[in-house]
């Protein structure tokens, strides 16, 4: 579907008649592809030989999930530095942890954060980290 052929598709457990994806994607050949998890044998493995980019978990074994999909990468002949890796954070309203935190991940060479606030309605948490984490994550770039 991301191709420019329309062709029909006749696989093991979808058929179309058309392959039409309207409007196509802006990247080509397709648009990049996350995955998450830090699974050692499948999941890490699926990254270096597809993905673009990876969400890994933020807990004491993130060095050693990065170690891992880094020798996949060399089995597979994939750039590891061509990977985009992410991870998540929660901020529970501590700038001071929550920037430490950040700055933990960015030496273990995660590029982007992905933020999550236990209470998305809290908008005081919302505007402490577009006043005070964002600029603080941005120094670290």
């Amino acid at each position: 579907m991301w191709s420019d052929s329309e062709a029909g598709y006749d696989g093991k457990h979808y058929q179309l008649g058309r392959t039409l994806n309207s409007p196509q994607s802006l990247s080509r050949p397709h648009p990049p592809i996350m995955i998450g998890g830090g699974g050692e044998k499948k999941t890490l493995r699926l990254v270096a030989k597809y993905a673009q980019a990876c969400n890994l978990f933020p807990g004491p074994e993130l060095a050693h999930k990065l170690q891992v999909l880094r020798e996949h990468c060399e089995r597979e002949g994939t750039d590891f530095d061509a990977i985009e890796k992410t991870s998540m954070y929660t901020f529970d309203g501590d700038v001071k942890a929550t920037i430490e935190h950040l700055e933990k991940l960015h030496g273990l060479g995660i590029q982007t954060a992905i933020g999550r606030v236990p209470t998305n309605l809290d908008l005081d948490k919302l505007k402490i980290i577009g006043r005070e984490i964002v600029p603080a994550a941005n120094d670290l770039v």
